[in-house]
């Protein structure tokens, strides 16, 4: 079982995010607030839970959270900021979202640009085991999800409903063959050949 809080009594938010490896589409992030006595047994970090099982989880959350809510940095603030700092920009907006004020947030990683002056403790791999972190990683994962199988209705030649923008083999043969579109990170390695992309 993942751990409720790291300070009790506190209202404290977990934050994650989805999309940092990717080659195109924009970072995702997530704060969840839950209540003091939630508990689920099937909560973990989104990346070691089947697709079906993040949604049923993601369906849990949203009923039974105190808060929850979203935020993105787009390619073009990815590239302009780089990853990380986007990755910050998009946590930042998600807690902008929440409609309860946090005592202390739980952040997934290692680094994290403080959010006003609301303590934060940095906690590596901690969407497996946090509860609050696990449910923003498994909301991130879940509406980034969603998003890129849109996108792939409008350029199916990527596969972006099956590898969700990550760079799999498919996807890079993809870009040599079509070049990029407006929602590749133009600062990422696309493929190795990067002198024949026409930017």
């Amino acid at each position: 079982m993942l751990l409720p809080f790291m300070n009790p009594g506190k209202i404290e938010a977990g934050c994650d995010e989805a999309g940092r490896g990717c080659l195109a589409g924009p970072v995702f992030a997530a704060a969840v607030i839950l209540p003091p006595d939630f508990q689920n047994e099937n909560m973990n970090d989104s990346k070691q839970l089947s697709e079906k099982k993040r949604y049923q989880l993601r369906h849990i959350i949203e009923s039974q959270a105190v808060s929850w809510a979203l935020g993105i940095a787009t390619p073009e603030e990815i590239d302009r900021i780089n990853i990380l700092n986007a990755s910050f920009l998009a946590m930042h907006r998600a807690l902008d979202g929440l409609s309860v004020q946090p005592e202390h947030l739980l952040i997934d990683g290692n680094r994290f640009t403080p959010y006003h002056n609301i303590p934060h403790t940095t906690i590596i791999k901690g969407d497996g085991k946090y509860l609050s972190i696990a449910a923003a990683s498994i909301l991130a994962k879940t509406y980034r999800d969603d998003y890129m199988k849109e996108l792939h209705m409008i350029y199916p030649s990527y596969c972006w409903d099956n590898n969700k923008g990550y760079p799999t083999i498919a996807h890079r043969l993809a870009i040599k063959k079509s070049g990029i579109t407006p929602h590749h990170r133009k600062t990422f390695t696309l493929f190795p050949e990067q002198l024949t992309l026409n930017f």
